[in-house]
C-alpha cells in the first residue's frame, strides 16, 4: 500500500467509495494509486500539464499493478475533461489563483453536482470568493498538519453558498474550523501574515483587529 503524505492523506479519505475521481495536476499519481489500492475507487482519472510528472506517474502506476485502472491524460486543468469522465474533481498542491482559473473553465463541475475537494496553497481567500460568487456551496473544512505547515482542505459541490464575513473567506467558515484542533495554532499564523502586511494595507490591518477579536473569544469559551 502506498504511503501518502498527512496532507494527500486528508485529500484521498475526503473521495468516497465508488466514486470516479479526476485528479487534477496529479504529479506522481499518488492520490489515484491510493485511491486504487485502498479499494474505495475502481477507475481514476490522473491529468497533468506537465510530460515529466506523467512519466513519473506511468512509472509508479507499472510499479504497483495499476495502470489498467488509473488513466493518466496530459491536459491544461480540466480542458477537454466532462461529467463522463468523473463526479468528484481533487484540486490539490496548487495555488488558490490556480484553482480559479481551473473551475471558471469548467461550469459543469457545478451544473452536474460534482464533488470538489480542494486543498489550497495560497490565495484561499480568493478562492472561497469564487466559490462564494459563482454558485458553490462549501461543504466542510479542515486543517491537516505536514512537514511543519498547516493547510486548509475543503470539499464543496455547485449550490447556494453560506455569506462568508471578510475575515472568514481568509480562515474558513468559523463554525466549522473554529472546533478545529489546529485551529488556534493555524489563527496564529494568519494573525502574523496579516500583522507584515498591516502597515501598509488597511484590509490586513483590520484583519489583526477581526483575528485578535477572535482569540479572545476562544480564550473565553475555554474558561481563561
Amino acid at each position: 500500500m502506498i504511503h501518502l503524505s498527512p496532507r494527500l492523506a486528508a485529500v484521498a479519505k475526503l473521495v468516497p467509495a465508488g466514486a470516479k475521481p479526476i485528479d487534477v495536476g496529479t504529479d506522481h499519481a499518488m492520490v489515484p494509486v491510493w485511491l486504487v489500492q485502498s479499494g474505495r475507487c475502481e477507475q481514476v482519472l490522473a491529468t497533468d500539464i506537465r510530460s515529466g510528472p506523467l512519466k513519473s506517474a506511468r512509472a509508479l502506476l507499472e510499479k504497483t499493478g495499476t495502470s489498467d485502472r488509473i488513466r493518466l491524460m496530459q491536459t491544461d486543468g480540466l480542458a477537454g475533461i466532462g461529467p463522463a469522465d468523473g463526479d468528484t474533481v481533487i484540486l490539490a498542491g496548487m495555488g488558490g489563483e490556480t484553482m480559479v482559473d481551473i473551475l471558471s473553465a469548467a461550469s459543469w463541475i457545478r451544473e452536474e453536482g460534482a464533488l470538489l475537494i480542494l486543498e489550497p496553497q495560497s490565495k484561499k481567500a480568493d478562492l472561497r470568493r469564487f466559490l462564494r460568487d459563482n454558485g458553490y456551496a462549501v461543504l466542510t473544512e479542515q486543517l491537516v498538519r505536514d512537514a511543519g505547515r498547516i493547510y486548509p482542505v475543503l470539499t464543496a459541490r455547485g449550490g447556494e453558498s453560506r455569506s462568508y464575513t471578510e475575515t472568514e473567506l481568509h480562515l474558513g467558515l468559523l463554525d466549522q474550523v473554529a472546533r478545529d484542533p489546529l485551529f488556534e495554532e493555524y489563527l496564529d499564523i494568519m494573525r502574523a501574515q496579516a500583522e507584515k502586511a498591516a502597515p501598509y494595507d488597511e484590509a490586513a490591518a483590520a484583519l489583526v483587529e477581526e483575528y485578535d477579536e477572535i482569540k479572545r473569544r476562544l480564550s473565553h469559551d475555554d474558561g481563561r
